[in-house]
């Protein structure tokens, strides 16, 4: 399909306009809270949590290496549990920052402080429940004592991004009521103490466990070497896994045939627009975030669009990113798996626009699943680079020759037009 057609057929689309967000900003999260509060106070009698559900667990950063861990459950919904667990579930049902927040507010978390080595071997106590609850395929009955009162505290801040925000409690003990299911795969990476940590994740990867499965045994110290295992913040762990598997997966197109011509693919979800050219070439990878006044990464007007760049060449990155964080390892892995699926390498510009739509942060997830899901749709195709970027230009928010200054891509096909037009 020509560009000037895709971009027709993207204006018809009857899913991202439904999508796009009323211009006045929900906060009907606002009166679900006081709900959430009344529910979990009426669960607490004599300071023991009755037995919950828990789908998964959190590990903190703040004050690393002695760090918050805890066992998070969605007291009041034990029935629909899973349904409270980050992933792509999310995206599939549609949901929206209200959603997110609500499922978020909804997860009680009940931890403890600990040091985030000497757990190779923890599957006794608070911390071998926690384990027992991450390496399960599915949400496991716990019953958790509490030492103090619940901490309900729903403020939203940069620290939240990928946490959840409910209430917190200290825990003082918590202990199984079943016997946890554990998948085959996830008890051989358990029992090889020889195994490196990024070996696991592949392998897992391989035996199709989906990142969000994989950080979560990862952060609750289950993957390693030995006597190296170690707790893993969780915010940590999303970004370690992405960028692991992504790794593994540049790996398998180092051989492979470039794609035949410039193709152009579009998602929008929560706010968030995507743009994702691939282009003939070697592999090469950046994304591109233009940050929208009044929206949650840009809050002040005045300062007008905000703009931030990471890339890598045909080898890759041997550092951590400047200025897009999670979300350039979540955006490029989504990239990448549809790659290997097709079995072609390219040269990859990703435009992420956060419009003000997006008045709150969900989460570098969503990045992840906008990217994967933009593939799922037709693409438009250009003669070359060059031709797609002048054609994509009305669509975006800023100018191309903004994005040229910005975008390291961008700027190489002007110099190569100049170069040939000489």
């Amino acid at each position: 399909m020509r560009l000037d057609e895709y971009f027709e057929e993207i204006e018809r689309d009857e899913r991202a306009e439904r999508r796009q967000l009323a211009a006045e900003k929900s906060y009907a999260i606002t009166d679900y809270l006081d709900d959430v509060e009344t529910n979990f106070e009426q669960r607490v009698s004599d300071d023991a949590l009755l037995g919950s559900t828990s789908p998964t667990i959190f590990v903190g950063r703040s004050s690393y290496p002695n760090v918050s861990t805890g066992v998070l459950s969605p007291v009041g919904h034990e029935e629909r549990a899973a349904d409270f667990e980050t992933g792509g579930h999310w995206y599939d049902r549609d949901f929206s920052i209200e959603d997110v927040f609500q499922h978020r507010t909804g997860l009680v978390n009940t931890a403890k402080t600990t040091s985030v080595t000497n757990v190779a071997d923890a599957w006794t106590g608070f911390l071998g429940t926690q384990r027992e609850v991450a390496i399960a395929d599915r949400p496991v009955d716990v019953e958790i004592g509490l030492d103090s009162s619940l901490d309900v505290d729903f403020s939203v801040s940069a620290e939240d991004v990928t946490s959840p925000t409910g209430p917190r409690a200290r825990a003082e003990s918590a202990t199984l009521t079943e016997n946890p299911h554990v998948p085959r795969p996830v008890k051989k990476t358990l029992e090889d103490d020889d195994w490196r940590a990024e070996g696991a994740m592949n392998y897992l990867y391989n035996r199709g466990f989906d990142v969000y499965d994989i950080n979560t045994i990862l952060s609750a110290g289950a993957l390693g070497e030995g006597d190296n295992r170690r707790l893993v913040p969780t915010r940590w762990s999303i970004t370690a896994v992405d960028d692991t598997v992504g790794q593994f997966l540049r790996g398998q197109l180092r051989n492979a045939t470039a794609v035949d011509k410039p193709e152009l693919f579009y998602n929008e979800y929560l706010g968030n627009r995507f743009w994702i050219l691939l282009a003939p070439g070697q592999w090469e990878f950046e994304l591109v975030e233009c940050k929208a006044p009044g929206s949650v990464w840009n809050p002040a007007p005045e300062r007008g669009m905000v703009l931030a760049a990471d890339r890598e060449g045909h080898e890759g990155r041997t550092s951590y990113v400047d200025e897009t964080a999670g979300a350039y390892y979540a955006a490029r892995l989504g990239v990448l798996e549809q790659l290997v699926e097709r079995g072609r390498q390219a040269s990859v510009l990703v435009v992420r626009h956060v419009t003000p739509d997006y008045w709150g942060p969900t989460g570098v997830w969503q990045v992840r699943e906008s990217v994967r899901n933009a593939f799922d749709g037709e693409s438009g195709t250009a003669e070359s680079f060059g031709d797609a970027l002048r054609q994509l230009e009305p669509k975006l928010p800023i100018s191309l020759a903004r994005l040229r200054r910005k975008s390291s891509l961008a700027a190489g096909v002007q110099s190569s037009l100049s170069a040939f037009g000489n």
